[in-house]
């Protein structure tokens, strides 16, 4: 997990893995985009999580799936 892009803390939301410098849950990005929701919808919702941001977190999401779908 890179430490630049989500923050996992006891005092924010219980250790909830959280946006960098937010307090948006990733798990939120994820909820919008399984129920159809564009980026854009998300990104309006929660405008203190950056476009970069959201971005990083799907590519480390996916890069991780694919890492873990095909172990070295």
């Amino acid at each position: 997990m890179n430490a630049h892009l989500i923050t996992v803390d006891p005092e924010i939301h219980s250790g909830t893995p959280v946006f960098f410098g937010t307090r948006v849950p990733i798990r939120t990005l994820f909820d919008h985009l399984e129920a159809g929701d564009a980026l854009e919808v998300f990104l309006d919702d929660f405008p203190s999580v950056s476009r970069d941001l959201a971005v990083a977190v799907l590519e480390e999401a996916r890069t991780g799936l694919v890492a873990e779908a095909h172990p070295a």
